[in-house]
């Protein structure tokens, strides 16, 4: 994960207020080794959306925020 991104990433909890149990979630669903487009998609879960284009996460958003891309369920 580049620099840049992490600290990205970090401020997005942070600014967004993103929970521990959001984070937790999270981590759930990246232990199923999910499958995602190269192009840009997004993962919603109950109070955050994760962001993503291809291999890499871009950004969390807040569940009232709109996402671009293609859909993962």
């Amino acid at each position: 994960l580049p620099p840049a991104l992490l600290h990205h990433l970090l401020d997005r909890i942070r600014s967004r207020e993103i929970s521990a149990d959001q984070l937790g979630l999270f981590a759930e669903w990246l232990d199923t080794e999910p499958e995602v487009p190269n192009e840009k998609w997004f993962k919603r879960l109950p109070a955050m959306t994760v962001c993503g284009q291809g291999d890499l996460v871009k950004t969390f958003l807040t569940a009232q925020q709109l996402p671009i891309g293609k859909e993962i369920f």
